[in-house]
């Protein structure tokens, strides 16, 4: 897992003081809007592929039938 192994190359030293510089730089009220939104990109990633996993799946299973 790629996150196992950047979170294991960081220290918790290294990990509060970027949390620490991303608040300076956005402010605590900025923080949230900037999550919802980080949220929500992930959240359609996920939609596209799964919907491109279900086209994939739906074509193969149309070659794999018998023709009528």
């Amino acid at each position: 897992m790629i996150h196992a192994t950047l979170l294991g190359v960081l220290g918790t030293n290294e990990i509060i003081v970027i949390l620490i510089i991303v608040l300076l730089l956005f402010g605590g009220r900025k923080i949230p809007e900037l999550m919802r939104g980080l949220g929500k990109g992930v959240r359609e990633f996920n939609d596209a592929k799964n919907n491109v996993k279900k086209e994939i799946e739906d074509s193969v299973s149309e070659k794999n039938s018998p023709s009528n």
